[in-house]
């Protein structure tokens, strides 16, 4: 019963997106309708609020490498490339001065 009333919240509220607060007013709901005893409550609670975190440091980690393999793709420079241009172009210009 425990298994499937995760799978029924997880699914059902779009876990990646829920708050703590969202999550412990949802399980708080099924304790009151008798669903699931206080302490199993409480941990249905900490189960989806890791999960929760998982899931949405997961999804951060899948969008940053996609983001990063269009922009590769794409052939446009990232910051990192700029920056070793800037610094690339400070030391011509330097150089360029001294010869003058």
């Amino acid at each position: 019963m425990l298994d499937f009333l995760k799978r029924m919240v997880w699914i059902g509220a779009g876990l990646a997106v829920l708050t703590k607060e969202k999550i412990e007013e949802t399980v708080h709901e099924i304790v009151k309708k008798g669903h699931l005893s206080e302490q199993e409550g409480k941990e249905l609670i900490n189960d989806l609020i890791e999960k929760s975190k998982k899931v949405k440091k997961d999804l951060g980690e899948k969008v940053e490498t996609t983001v990063r393999e269009t922009l590769q793709r794409l052939n446009i420079p990232t910051r990192k490339d700029l920056e070793e241009i800037k610094a690339r172009l400070e030391r011509l210009e330097k150089a360029a001065e001294k010869k003058e």
